[in-house]
């Protein structure tokens, strides 16, 4: 598996503060399955995130966990603000797209509902040659969030769903909803520490979203296809439509 969201870089943001703790969370990612890792600190006006200086800082972190014998690879990335967009550099994209593939952007929506401002960023990344994945819209209620995400993922963007809350009610009620909506295309560990919240992991909450159509019916694309071809710097496009409103949930279908 592919983990496109996690503060795995140490000192950086709100993520580790070592590399001992790196490497711990690389040790969570091997015992979960997962064998590449987005490195994506936050890349936003409160953090001194230097743009240049990540992929030497990626190299260093995979010599200590190839060192301490683990063996997920970290690769490049950033959760990139969309009040932060317009002041980065078509190059400094690049450097933090997913994988370094330079097409694929994880979008972190600002504080509070989503808002016409997260579209305003989806569409210049787009005008730039960038696509937009949606970072952790779970954290965004409002009452219009699920038409807003339709509209978004038919401008081109796909979501990205924290795994952890899949599994956790009463979070996983909301997410079972997103994911009846069509509005759920990969799933993340957002982890930030190995002893603090989320651990680097996803396959629990995949088992989850295999029993949530249509998303279920797609799991195969949702683990391993997208992500794949997202880092590979591809055009993605999601195999079910967005409906914003969902169907009433089917028996069973309800998460958690």
């Amino acid at each position: 598996m592919i983990d496109l969201h996690c503060h795995i870089l140490p000192g950086l943001d709100d993520g580790p503060t070592d590399m001992r703790h790196s490497v711990e969370m690389a040790a969570q990612a091997d015992r979960d399955g997962i064998h590449t890792i987005c490195a994506t600190p936050h890349i936003r006006h409160d953090h001194d995130v230097r743009i240049h200086e990540l992929p030497d800082r990626i190299a260093v972190l995979n010599e200590a966990i190839a060192q301490a014998g683990g063996a997920a690879h970290i690769i490049s990335g950033g959760e990139v603000a969309e009040t932060i967009v317009e002041h980065l550099s078509d190059a400094e994209l690049r450097v933090v797209s997913l994988g370094g593939g330079g097409r694929w952007i994880l979008l972190e929506p600002k504080p509070g509902p989503l808002s016409d401002s997260l579209d305003h960023a989806v569409v210049t990344l787009r005008r730039r040659g960038f696509h937009s994945l949606i970072a952790h819209p779970e954290r965004h209620l409002g009452v219009d969030m699920l038409e807003r995400l339709a509209r978004l993922v038919r401008e081109g963007a796909l979501i990205q769903a924290t795994a952890a809350t899949m599994c956790e009610p009463p979070a996983s009620r909301g997410m079972a909803i997103l994911a009846r909506a069509g509005l759920i295309h990969v799933l993340s560990s957002d982890a930030h520490h190995p002893r603090v919240g989320r651990e680097v992991a996803i396959a629990e909450g995949l088992q989850v979203l295999g029993r949530i159509d249509p998303p279920g019916q797609f799991l195969p694309w949702v683990r391993d296809v997208a992500p794949a071809a997202m880092i590979a710097g591809e055009e993605v496009a999601s195999p079910y439509p967005p409906e914003g409103i969902p169907p009433p949930a089917k028996d069973g279908a309800t998460a958690g």
